[in-house]
């Protein structure tokens, strides 16, 4: 004889109807932001950083491959179409050392106001949430302006290389006077170059700075800016030696 059991209910649970059980965690997916919406600002900062590392890595390919070319050069002779010879034609350039002295002070003075920027704005950005707590008051944070100070340095850093290509002229060093000459032009003018994009960026982080911005997002724009900045410094400091020690 067969016997059925009486049959179990099951609870299916239901959907859209509110309730107050627990719901199942939520991931983010992957953006900027920790997972709350607000955006991660540190993560930012650690990729931008690398960004500018690979970027400065192909700028020091470019003057490595100039100095190979420097170096090269200046030991292999030309013939001489009149003597039908083989002759150096190599002439040391004169350089106007006393412009570019003045050039490396104000670039290493321009380098201290960067990391004074960059670490002026890193301690503001670690007192935001401080600043945001009801009843907390740290004062008013009256900064001296190193960002503006060292774009103005590098103004004339600008200016003090144009007055260095004069002086060389007026020595009778032009660009097309002899290679030497040519490759002292290109090297200065080529890290000119990319000193005036550095000035750009700086432009641009004081005007951050005034449109009062999150200080997160003028931290990145100022740290990337200063490290960049050392990163100037140093070339020119490359630069100025290969030209002086190697003429």
């Amino acid at each position: 004889m067969v016997t059925f059991s009486s049959p179990v209910s099951i609870d299916v649970p239901k959907t859209g109807q509110g309730g107050g059980g627990t719901r199942p965690p939520a991931y983010s997916g992957g953006g900027d932001g920790p997972g709350d919406g607000s955006p991660d600002y540190g993560q930012r900062l650690r990729r931008v950083r690398l960004g500018l590392a690979i970027g400065l890595t192909s700028v020091t390919m470019i003057f490595v491959s100039l100095t190979s070319a420097y170096v090269v050069r200046r030991g292999l002779p030309t013939l001489d179409e009149r003597t039908n010879k083989y002759v150096r034609d190599w002439i040391p350039v004169d350089l106007p050392t006393t412009l570019l002295l003045v050039n490396t002070a104000l670039l290493l003075v321009s380098s201290i106001t960067a990391e004074l920027a960059r670490r002026q704005i890193a301690r503001q950005a670690a007192l935001a949430p401080l600043r945001s707590i009801p009843g907390v008051s740290l004062g008013e944070d009256n900064g001296f302006p190193w960002l503006s100070v060292t774009v103005v340095l590098g103004g004339g850093i600008l200016t003090g290389q144009w007055l260095a290509w004069r002086e060389l002229a007026d020595r009778g060093f032009y660009i097309a006077t002899s290679a030497s000459s040519s490759f002292v032009y290109l090297l200065t003018a080529t890290h000119a170059v990319h000193l005036a994009g550095g000035i750009l960026v700086l432009l641009y982080a004081v005007a951050v700075s005034l449109l009062h911005k999150p200080v997160e997002e003028r931290r990145i724009v100022v740290d990337v800016t200063a490290w960049y900045w050392h990163f100037m410094f140093l070339l020119w400091l490359y630069i100025f030696g290969l030209v002086w020690f190697i003429r």
